[in-house]
């Protein structure tokens, strides 16, 4: 089973380090991890997803809480939340293909953003099932390169993942 946990944290050198080495000594598993600046210029926002097969999402969670600089840890598996993941794919393309594989992206609302002699790229943003679905359908005509962000969720609504930082 995988949870969706997101963290707030100091904004300062040496905190991701320090989340995973917390991680490492207590072997959890990350499948992925997401760090970036939020409203607040002194806090950012984890959003770690963690395979919780071994070890249950609160102990994660606790472990996470004990660490100096982590202001508060949400699981947020289990609410709903909008959650995306951004992957940027080079493709192999000669110029004859590009108008099919255009169609192609536009189905899941994905976008070219460069286009070289050989090969495009493309940018999809989703659920990790819609990025996941275009990328096995790109993988026959040839990925070159690859690189995804991981997991970002916010909870829906008006409720704020964790309130404001005074």
């Amino acid at each position: 089973m995988k949870h969706t946990l997101v963290a707030r944290v100091a904004d300062q050198p040496g905190v991701l380090n320090r989340v995973a080495s917390l991680f490492r000594r207590r072997a959890f598993n990350i499948e992925s991890l997401t760090v970036g600046h939020t409203e607040t210029s002194e806090l950012s926002r984890m959003t770690i997803v963690v395979d919780t097969a071994r070890v249950p999402a609160h102990i994660v969670a606790a472990n996470l809480r004990k660490l100096v600089p982590v202001m508060d840890v949400t699981d947020v598996t289990h609410m709903p939340t909008v959650d995306r993941d951004l992957a940027l794919i080079r493709v192999r393309c000669r110029p004859a293909e590009r108008a099919e594989l255009a169609s192609l992206v536009e189905i899941f609302r994905g976008r070219i953003v460069d286009v070289a002699d050989k090969s495009v790229i493309v940018e999809v943003t989703g659920d990790e099932e819609k990025v996941g679905g275009l990328v096995e359908l790109l993988r026959p005509r040839g990925i070159l390169e690859m690189v995804r962000t991981g997991k970002v969720a916010m909870l829906r609504g008006a409720a704020a993942t964790a309130p404001p930082a005074s």
